[in-house]
């Protein structure tokens, strides 16, 4: 077994170059560590780590048509998992591990720790950089800064790869099938079961998303009634696709995407940028890591300690239908739409003033996407303490929000099935409408006054 790869959170064998490579070194095995005692530091969602073993089970069937068996191993956390793995090197006569790269400070901690004790062992450690097109560092200013504002980043990342054609780099020579049989710690209760884990369900998602929804998706994307998102985060969360792979099937149709930076199909890619300008960040600014602000300017303001209103915000009972409907979304299906988290974080954070931190604690423990690079750049940003973040005057009125992008009403009934009877002119803030017919008891009244709110929060931000 003289050469290896460690499975993280690229959870593929296709286009996964660093996999690629220790197949062509003779790579005949691989390794995973399950690791609750991390995950529950971290605050994975169930749901996620459902789907991630489900995937498991495929990408271990998958490995062993192609003579590669995959050893699921538990660690607790990655201490254990470093020592561990060191210790099944010594065991097998390991000399050469492959694995891609992870960002976030305690996973940089576990492989810093481990190249020590490969390098005293005799092992070579190869990390590739297989969650991003452009790698932490390679895109900063003249100076050699990390850049502080993501339209620049992104200029900069696009004078750097808009001329790439990214394509599908074949596959090695692989070896005869061998027999895998699934372990008992990947046994799960399928709570993930409505999204599909094989790669050619995937591939045709991915597919059908470039073909019929792309070039709507600028219009179509900020409505949560319709189905105009990918729905491809869970996937990118866990390296079961790559930014690298999703741009390549882009190109095959639109070749000239990343030199029509100002057009509609570019809108979906630039979501992809954003999400690697965030992983930069994380790799620049450590204490990010550490859920410290970005700006430190706001490290006075003074968050209220509201055990009920936070947990009417987690129940989705503020009383403000839009911001109800999505906490709801997010608890009985473990995802929720782009729009709606920066109204329900802005609603927390503004509204009732309540740091955060807890907002994003409470979302990774939920989202089957949860990924602590863009959570903590979707939060910060709407708290406005973070890097490139919405001015602190910028607060989302969560009633015209509701009216703009669901003015039928049309995600609001299907979540709050108790307003289904309301006319959709007063569905956005149904309580005069509801109190005029006698039905107050419907649906509960509004924990805090907009305008009040909104006032209190320009205070508290004026630091």
């Amino acid at each position: 077994m003289d050469t290896i790869f460690w499975f993280r959170r690229d959870l593929r064998l296709f286009n996964n170059f660093a996999l690629y490579d220790a197949i062509e070194q003779g790579a005949k095995h691989a390794v995973f560590y399950i690791t609750p005692v991390q995950w529950q530091k971290h605050g994975v969602a169930a749901l996620q780590i459902d789907l991630l073993k489900r995937r498991l089970v495929y990408l271990g069937n998958l490995l062993a048509k192609h003579g590669i068996k995959l050893h699921v191993l538990q660690s607790g956390d990655y201490q254990s998992c470093v020592e561990q793995l060191i210790e099944f090197c010594a065991a097998n006569q390991v000399k050469k591990i492959f694995a891609n790269k992870e960002y976030e400070i305690n996973e940089q901690q576990r492989d810093t720790q481990f190249l020590l004790m490969a390098d005293k062992q005799g092992c070579s450690v190869y990390l590739y950089d297989g969650d991003l097109i452009a790698p932490p560092g390679t895109v900063t200013t003249k100076s050699g800064e990390m850049y502080k504002v993501f339209t620049p980043f992104k200029n900069e990342w696009l004078k750097q790869h808009q001329d790439s054609h990214f394509h599908f780099k074949a596959m090695p020579d692989t070896f005869s099938e061998i027999e895998w049989i699934e372990p008992e710690l990947l046994k799960t209760d399928n709570s993930s079961h409505k999204w599909p884990i094989d790669d050619e369900s995937l591939s045709h998602v991915i597919q059908r998303f470039i073909d019929d929804k792309l070039i709507s998706y600028k219009e179509s994307r900020d409505f949560p009634a319709i189905k105009g998102t990918s729905g491809l985060s869970p996937y990118l969360a866990l390296g079961i696709v790559s930014t690298y792979q999703l741009v390549a099937m882009v190109q095959q149709q639109h070749v000239d995407v990343l030199t029509s930076a100002k057009s509609n199909l570019f809108t979906w890619v630039n979501e992809l940028v954003w999400r690697e300008f965030y992983r930069h960040l994380l790799v620049a600014f450590p204490q990010l890591n550490k859920y410290q602000n970005f700006n430190q300017k706001y490290d006075s303001v003074q968050w209220r300690e509201n055990e009920p209103e936070f947990n009417a915000w987690c129940e989705g009972k503020t009383g403000y239908p839009l911001v109800d409907a999505a906490m709801r979304q997010l608890k009985e299906t473990g995802w929720m739409h782009n729009r709606l988290r920066m109204v329900v974080a802005s609603f927390l954070t503004k509204h009732l003033l309540i740091d955060w931190r807890k907002g994003e604690r409470f979302f990774m423990e939920h989202l089957i996407d949860g990924d602590l690079a863009s959570n903590n750049g979707g939060w910060q940003w709407a708290a406005s303490t973070g890097c490139d973040a919405q001015p602190y005057f910028r607060i989302f009125n969560p009633i015209t929000q509701s009216e703009r992008f669901d003015p039928n009403g049309e995600f609001i009934r299907k979540y709050i099935p108790e307003l289904k009877n309301v006319p959709d002119k007063q569905i956005h803030f149904p309580h005069k409408y509801l109190a005029s017919i006698g039905c107050d008891a419907v649906y509960w009244p509004a924990i805090v006054d907009h305008k009040a709110a909104r006032e209190r929060a320009l205070d508290a931000f004026k630091v």
